[in-house]
């Protein structure tokens, strides 16, 4: 038999080994032995590692051990692991259908939705998390999920940053790890490496702020502004600055924590200083039992959405707030949370916000600070990576997405200036859709695409300095293959809107639609906010897509609309958004077709779709 090597994004499977070996693996010898082996290994692995290279930076202490669970490949929390079971549900991911609970999780950091702070505290909260996090990379979103679970539940795991990448690689072929406040033990090999706390400097307070840190304020924001303060304070920030308005995405449910951490702030008097947008929600408040939805689920959301009403947000339930009339303007300094309305912030609009994590989000509108760094300062917007895409003569709109979520995999936490999109002309609608793929697969917070976004000519003597990558025509079809999962041409279910349906994108519906019906075996839903319907239904946009045989949804999004709203019986569903084709395989355990808002259409009159739609021509020559 060959020897059983650990392998790069590690195999191993939920249910396997023993309980306290959670991540899987049956081991034959102690967890910690001099000369640790797995089933059918032949010989001892020893890890070498220089002096020089045993240290790494402490960004939360404690004492944890487990299975090492690695990937190089960043993971999402939110729809890439179950806030339920700790399972990874991304079903792109390398680690997909691999418990994390009780695991030592290796990974260069985060990536795509912010909710991923909520996820994690929800998997502390409920003992179903990693024993401890190590990230090659500075990663803000997960370790500020652990920040609230220690200062809102008093439970916390350690999270290590490796201050030397060469360090990362070494976790390839570690199977376990033990940690302690001033050290970490690796097996096999009995590796030590010491644990050094982070090197930080005091952020430069105001009067205001040492009074909500000391408690004058009241207990909601002394909290608030400690969890600011420390954010800060591991990001390296020396000061703090005011925003003018914040996006709140904590409003999403993914287990008790949701409605806990709202209400226990409400109920030590929080109020928002600054205004606040809510994101969506897992139900559409008005239609809830008309689609079907679970009364449970529904009863609780519609608390949490309540709860950050009170807390002062405004009934905007939107993932999509840079289509609302009170969109930031370019240069203007916002707090703001949902991965792809930040990118887009950022990089269309030419707004300054870091990617917060959820609670971040609150934990500034409670005192309307954030610290001064990543995207709030002028460095921080820096392009990082050139990124060259194929220019074609003939395409359809599904490009954008497409090259969006293709560069993202590329970049990983680099902002890129896009060279190549100079003739495609997006719209707004474009733009989003471009943003909301990239988001999914990057943890960059903006991209610059030159002669299109507003900053990208600031950078053009700059990029001299940079390294240029190439996004190929067989990357794109690869991504194209990645996203249109199904294996067989029926369609059940056409989903539009992820990010929300805007006004433009229901004019191009509505075109499509006109004097057409779909077919009674297909469903087609699309998710819009409250103000777009308006203006939809006010348009008679509405009334043509009806008519056709749409339903509409508002205050939810894709992102968290589950079963029985999405038909038990449907196997395949269609969607534009390569965010949705990306996450829903894990979200509702469909097969997916990703494709144009024409292709989603087409396909819902036929039922089904045809050979040279599945491979479109533009992009399969």
């Amino acid at each position: 038999n060959t020897p059983a090597v650990p392998c790069r994004h590690d195999s191993r499977r939920a249910g396997e080994g023993s309980p306290r070996n959670a991540g899987g693996g049956n081991l034959s010898e102690p967890l910690f032995g001099n000369q640790l082996r797995m089933k059918n290994r032949r010989y001892p692995v020893t890890i070498s590692m220089s002096a020089a290279q045993s240290r790494a930076l402490t960004v939360i202490p404690g004492q944890a051990q487990g299975r090492v669970i690695f990937s190089d490949i960043p993971l999402s929390f939110m729809m890439g692991v179950d806030s339920k079971t700790g399972i990874v549900a991304d079903a792109h991911h390398p680690l997909h259908g691999t418990s994390l609970k009780g695991s030592v999780l290796v990974i260069p950091a985060g990536r795509g939705s912010c909710s991923g702070s909520s996820a994690l505290a929800e998997l502390i909260l409920s003992g179903n998390a990693p024993a401890a996090l190590i990230f090659r990379d500075l990663e803000m979103i997960l370790t500020l999920g652990v920040l609230v679970a220690d200062k809102m539940f008093d439970k916390r795991i350690p999270i290590i940053f490796l201050s030397d990448p060469s360090l990362f690689d070494m976790f390839r072929q570690a199977l376990a790890v033990q940690i302690n406040e001033t050290s970490l033990s690796v097996s096999p090999g009995g590796q030590k490496i010491d644990l050094v706390p982070q090197s930080t400097k005091a952020v430069e307070l105001n009067s205001t702020d040492k009074s909500m840190l000391s408690g004058e304020e009241g207990e909601a924001s002394r909290i608030a502004m400690e969890i600011v303060v420390k954010y800060a304070t591991v990001q390296g920030a020396q000061r703090l600055i005011d925003v003018s308005q914040v996006h709140v995405d904590a409003c999403a449910y993914v287990g008790e924590s949701s409605l806990l951490v709202p209400e226990r702030l409400l109920s030590l008097g929080g109020q928002f200083v600054v205004p606040s947008t809510c994101n969506s929600l897992n139900v559409d408040r008005q239609r809830w039992k008309e689609l079907g939805a679970s009364p449970e689920i529904s009863e609780i959301a519609n608390k949490i959405g309540d709860t950050y009403l009170k807390l002062g947000a405004k009934m905007s339930f939107t993932c999509a707030p840079y289509l609302l009339e009170s969109k930031p303007k370019a240069g203007e300094q916002i707090g703001w949370s949902e991965s792809n309305a930040v990118v887009f912030a950022n990089s269309v609009l030419g707004a300054h916000t870091q990617k917060y994590p959820d609670y971040m989000d609150v934990f500034i509108a409670l005192t309307g600070r954030a610290p001064y760094a990543g995207c709030h300062a002028p460095e921080g917007r820096n392009p990082t990576v050139i990124v060259k895409v194929p220019q074609f003569r003939t395409f359809d709109q599904s490009m954008f997405p497409l090259v969006g979520y293709s560069i993202g995999n590329v970049v990983a936490a680099k902002i890129p200036f896009i060279v190549g999109m100079e003739s495609t002309k997006p719209s707004v609608s474009d733009l989003k859709a471009f943003g909301a793929g990239f988001a999914t697969t990057s943890a960059a917070p903006m991209f610059h695409m030159n002669g299109i976004t507003p900053e990208a000519a600031i950078f053009e003597k700059a990029l001299v300095s940079l390294k240029t990558v190439q996004v190929t025509v067989s990357d794109l079809q690869l991504a194209w293959r990645q996203l249109n999962t199904a294996t067989e041409p029926s369609i059940d279910i056409v989903s539009l809107g992820n990010p929300h349906f805007s006004l433009e994108e229901f004019s191009q519906l509505a075109q499509v639609c006109r004097n057409r019906k779909k077919s009674s075996s297909v469903e087609l839903m699309i998710t819009t906010s409250r103000n777009a319907y308006k203006d939809a239904l006010d348009l008679g946009y509405l009334e043509v897509i009806e008519s056709f045989g749409g339903r509409l949804i508002t205050d939810t999004c894709w992102c968290m609309i589950e079963e029985p709203v999405v038909p038990l019986k449907a196997r395949n569903v269609m969607t534009n958004s390569a965010k949705y084709a990306h996450y829903g395989p894990g979200i509702v355990g469909k097969k997916f077709h990703f494709g144009d808002v024409v292709a989603c259409i087409t396909a819902a009159i036929r039922g089904h779709r045809e050979e040279d739609e599945i491979s479109p021509p533009w992009l399969f020559y």
